[in-house]
This record gives C-alpha cells, sequence and structure tokens, in this order.
C-alpha cells in the first residue's frame, strides 16, 4: 500500500481507504496503511474473537502521539454490510438508553475499522445471538495490573497462581499480555450464568490469593495500595466492561500487541513485547493459542 488514497475489494465489498501514508506511531513510523495490512493478516485467528461481541474502538486519527477517543456508537458513514446491534448503553437507568454498536466478524469489516485508525479493539466477555440479544457470559477474565515496583514478570508469577487456584474449580486458564504493562487470563465458562456470578466468583477468588500472599496480590481497587504488588482486577466481569481483544494493537509509542502466550513462556517470566510481524510469526508456529476459549467451560461456584 503505497498510495494515500485507493479503493479496494476485499471479499466481495468495496472499500475506499484514505491516508495510507500517514503515520500513526511516530517513533517506529509505522503508518496507517501497514496498520491496516496487520489487521488483515491477522484477521484469521482474531476474528473468532470478535465474533458476537460488541466492540468499543480506541481510535488515534492524528497518532498515537496525539488525543484518542473512545467510540461505542457506529459512526457516521458505516456501511450497510457492516453488523450492528442496538443495546442498552452500559450504566444507563432501567435500561433506557441504546447504542448502536459494531460487530466486526469479517476481513471487510477489519479492513473497515482499521481505516478509521481504530488502533485499539475492546470487547465484553459476552456475545450477542443472531438476532442481536445479549448473551450471558462465555468467558471469564482475570486482569493483572502491576502496580508501581511491579512489572510483567511479576504479573506472569500471580498467573500461575491464579492458574492453578482456577483449575481446582475445573476451569482452564487461557494467557496473554495485554500489550501495555500487564496481561490476562481467560477461562470459558458455561454462558448459562449471569455476569453478577461470575465477577463474585472472581472477587472471592481474588480475595483469597490476596489473603494467601498479601506481599504479592492485591484484590482491593485503592490505587494507593498497589505499590510493589500485581492487583487482581476481578471488576473486568461486569457485563458493562470491556477488556482489549487478543491481538489487538495498543495505542503506545511503539505498535505493542496484545499477544496470545504459551504457559512455559509464562512460568519463564520473561518480560516480552510483541510487534505485528513478532505476531504474525507466532501464528505461524502456533496458531491461535487462544482457540480453546471457544470451546464450553464449567459453571463457576456461586
Amino acid at each position: 500500500m503505497n498510495s494515500k488514497n485507493v479503493t479496494v475489494e476485499v471479499d466481495g465489498q468495496k472499500l475506499r481507504l484514505s491516508n495510507l501514508d500517514k503515520v500513526l506511531y511516530p517513533k517506529s513510523r509505522t503508518t496507517k496503511g501497514e496498520v491496516i495490512n496487520y489487521y488483515s493478516q491477522i484477521a484469521e485467528v482474531m476474528l473468532p474473537h470478535l465474533a458476537g461481541r460488541p466492540v468499543t474502538r480506541k481510535r488515534w486519527p492524528d497518532g498515537v502521539d496525539k488525543q484518542p477517543f473512545f467510540e461505542k456508537n457506529m459512526p457516521r458513514g458505516t456501511p450497510s454490510w457492516i453488523r450492528t446491534v442496538n443495546l442498552p448503553v452500559p450504566g444507563s437507568t432501567m435500561d433506557r438508553e441504546t447504542i448502536d454498536f459494531v460487530v466486526l466478524e469479517d476481513l471487510p469489516g477489519m479492513v473497515w475499522s482499521a481505516n478509521l485508525a481504530a488502533l485499539e479493539l475492546h470487547v465484553p466477555q459476552w456475545r450477542v445471538g443472531p438476532r442481536g440479544a445479549a448473551k450471558k457470559p462465555d468467558l471469564l477474565v482475570v486482569d493483572l495490573d502491576p502496580g508501581e515496583g511491579a512489572d510483567l514478570s511479576d504479573c506472569m508469577e500471580v498467573a500461575v497462581v491464579v492458574r492453578d487456584r482456577l483449575a481446582e474449580d475445573g476451569l482452564a486458564a487461557y494467557p496473554k499480555t495485554s500489550g501495555s504493562k500487564g496481561m490476562q487470563l481467560y477461562a470459558p465458562v458455561s454462558g448459562r450464568q449471569d455476569s453478577s456470578v461470575i465477577s463474585a466468583y472472581a472477587h472471592a477468588v481474588a480475595d483469597e490469593l490476596a489473603e494467601k500472599y498479601p506481599r504479592k496480590i492485591l484484590s482491593q481497587m485503592t490505587k494507593a495500595l498497589r505499590k510493589n504488588k500485581v492487583f487482581i482486577d476481578w471488576s473486568q466481569n461486569n457485563a458493562a466492561k470491556t477488556t482489549i481483544c487478543a491481538y489487538s494493537l495498543r495505542g503506545r509509542e511503539l505498535p505493542w500487541v496484545s499477544t496470545p502466550l504459551t504457559w512455559d513462556e509464562v512460568e519463564a517470566g520473561r518480560v516480552v513485547r510483541f510487534e505485528p510481524e513478532d505476531v504474525l510469526d507466532r501464528v505461524q508456529e502456533h496458531g491461535d493459542l487462544l482457540a480453546g476459549l471457544s470451546e464450553t467451560g464449567p459453571r463457576v461456584p456461586g
């Protein structure tokens, strides 16, 4: 993609791509054309993690050194072939306010989104059905956030502890980096329990581990207490919350990617940040390390 503006056909859909030579990551000189190229190549393994999930996009139209904005509603000019679902605004009173959310389920949709400089794609732990109704969560997420004095290696240490605790209840955990400071673990659940039940279970596990490992783990929200500890953010299981999708770019100084890991890598505790070419190479080697998330998991206790 060398031209500034081109019209392309992607799986039968025509798309006008603009400003392809605009630099979105000044430090690496990564252009919008290269961002679109990455999302086009990673789509095969990323789409299963987006399918059916209303997506919140974080856009940097002027590059990562400028102000971004979150976008939940479908933007003006959204093609008619992009799937949208009308859902209550998270946190709205009595579910009275609604938003037309975008759902990205195919390659043309991925290219369209990337062309809007939507570097980050955030999704909930639940999906919508064929008619757009929200289902119950099919994933539990454990978000590991290092406080001051802690880093990704500390998160990896805690991740192993969390994995083993979840396994006691029959839950299989899959790790990925956040593409920023921390990481997440995901576990398939039954899809038959409300998000409040999943969140309460995650909270209970976080409290239990914080009590058992008080020097390393924190389950309280208070930021002032996080120094040298890893905060287990159980609240990400709230139905109104989203987390960064696997394989999504992040809007950081370099084009880091939220990258699935092997448990061997986590247990080794080596801090690594992956960029697009690294991730594409990893997919060639490993396939989708999070493919197991498509399986139905057990009910959580509670």
